[in-house]
């Protein structure tokens, strides 16, 4: 299926439209009300050490974010260490990976469907919560948009610059791997893009040397941070439950598809956006069979295939009606467009608000500015919540960390090492004042850990609690020792 639009629509404003659509959108509420959870401050304290503390923290945990928190070091040393830096890297990616997207619809379905699939691309929720995230899964949607355009070019252009094509291809997937090796999901999906389009033998070669030599290079860093996967040993079994949303995304990816009405042996917004939609999910989900590692971040640049396949659907719809009423047809896109706003303005403006992460690392911070005390001492429950006072150390100013034995940039880790549970009890029964913050009811796992068994029962025995406050998934309760 080839659609074409009329001639008001220039092949320029088939990526420049989505590309300022999406900048705008990543723009608007920015810094969700100055507001800060918890993935994010670990780039933003991380970010901030020296290149060596960095370097020396990798060999710890994190080795998996390693080039990330690099390039976050480098922004924060040219810009400042604001929220509008941390974030506006990824909303930069996110815009050129919609701009990605629409290139590669119209190269394959015409300038309506490149439209409709670039502009889509930034409406879909997942889109919209890693719009305005400091993390790396942004800047992997981005590589991961050019890796397929790449891709598409080789297979539809059979001729020059083959090689600098192929260079670049395998240097992009091998970028997007240092960022998330999990990333490389892409390469079956492509693969399978080749299988559907009957790909020359010469296409195939060049795709597996290209493949190979970008998973041959980062294998040291997957092998390295395989040793790390305590790491994420809180990710929950995978469970039946777990399976609805990837299963809904599949269902409209497989409408989209039908829409295109796919062929074997071409290349199509099917034969390249089903794969790259379908082939990541699927195999996120058969990984985390094994260990489980099931976060749809880790995959959000599967939604470049859905945005493809709804683009293949509308301009599908255009068609159809185009052959009946060609005048109303015109309006589809506009029209789409804007119900697809209004239904989605309530998720849009969520995604904005500080209440769309699990916790505020920045607010509880005031609240201890506010209610310590000098003399005071400080406890986290569990460790990582420390995260707020090495994101805003002023307001902890004075504070005794009296669980603290060494820091987290001189450990080398994320949230310091604490001294033992002997050590800890000891120390809190010599303190008369302690600010303890912790996670709000709502969000807080069961306490667990030795040392934060300690100071709980410490507190509990010996102390009383006399003001509490919550906010935004974080708590901060002041003990008082009992005469």
């Amino acid at each position: 299926m080839t659609c074409h639009i009329a001639a008001p629509w220039r092949r320029s404003s088939v990526w420049a439209l989505p590309l300022l659509w999406t900048f705008a959108l990543g723009l608007w509420g920015l810094s969700r009300q100055h507001t800060l959870w918890r993935d994010e401050a670990a780039t933003w304290q991380v970010a901030r050490r020296p290149v060596a503390d960095i370097w020396h923290m990798l060999g710890q945990v994190d080795a998996v974010h390693g080039l990330y928190y690099l390039l976050m070091h480098g922004l924060f040393e040219c810009f400042g260490s604001g929220t509008t830096t941390l974030r506006l890297p990824s909303v930069l990616a996110t815009s050129l990976a919609a701009a990605c997207v629409a290139v590669i619809a119209r190269r394959l379905a015409g300038q309506l469907v490149g439209l409709t699939a670039g502009l889509a691309f930034a409406l879909l929720p997942a889109v919209q919560f890693y719009l305005q995230e400091g993390r790396s899964y942004a800047l992997i949607a981005m590589g991961a948009g050019i890796s397929t355009l790449l891709l598409v070019t080789m297979l539809e252009d059979r001729g020059r610059d083959r090689r600098r094509r192929w260079t670049a291809y395998g240097g992009t997937v091998l970028l997007c791997a240092l960022l998330n090796w999990l990333s490389l999901l892409i390469l079956p999906a492509h693969l399978a893009t080749l299988v559907w389009s009957k790909a020359e033998r010469g296409i195939w070669m060049r795709w597996a040397v290209a493949s190979a030599a970008a998973v041959a290079a980062a294998l040291p860093l997957i092998l390295f941070s395989r040793s790390q996967s305590d790491q994420v040993s809180w990710i929950p079994p995978l469970t039946w439950h777990m399976m609805i949303g990837p299963a809904v995304l599949l269902l409209i990816g497989g409408i989209g598809a039908l829409a295109d009405r796919p062929q074997s042996g071409r290349l199509s917004v099917a034969a390249v956006g089903l794969p790259l939609l379908a082939v990541p999910q699927i195999g996120l989900i058969g990984l985390s069979l094994v260990q489980p590692l099931f976060l749809d971040r880790y995959v959000l640049f599967s939604m470049l295939g859905l945005a493809l396949l709804i683009g293949a659907a509308l301009g599908a719809a255009v068609a159809a009606l185009g052959k009946r009423y060609q005048r109303t047809s015109s309006w589809l896109l506009p029209v789409a467009v804007v119900v697809a706003v209004l239904v989605l303005l309530p998720q849009l403006l969520a995604k904005r608000s500080p209440e769309s992460r699990v916790d505020d690392v920045l607010a509880v911070a005031t609240d201890v500015r506010h209610l310590k005390k000098a003399g005071d001492a400080v406890l986290f429950i569990p460790a990582a919540r420390r995260d707020t006072a090495l994101v805003s150390p002023d307001d902890f100013a004075g504070l005794r960390d009296i669980a603290l034995v060494e820091s987290a940039a001189a450990s080398g880790t994320l949230k310091g090492l604490e001294a033992s549970p002997d050590q800890i009890r000891t120390d809190l029964l010599s303190q008369q004042r302690v600010l303890l913050i912790t996670d709000a009811p709502n969000v807080a796992r069961p306490v667990s850990a030795a040392r934060d068994e300690a100071k709980m029962s410490v507190l509990r025995a010996f102390f009383t609690a006399v003001a509490d406050r919550q906010v935004r998934g974080r708590r901060v309760t002041v003990y008082e020792r009992r005469s």
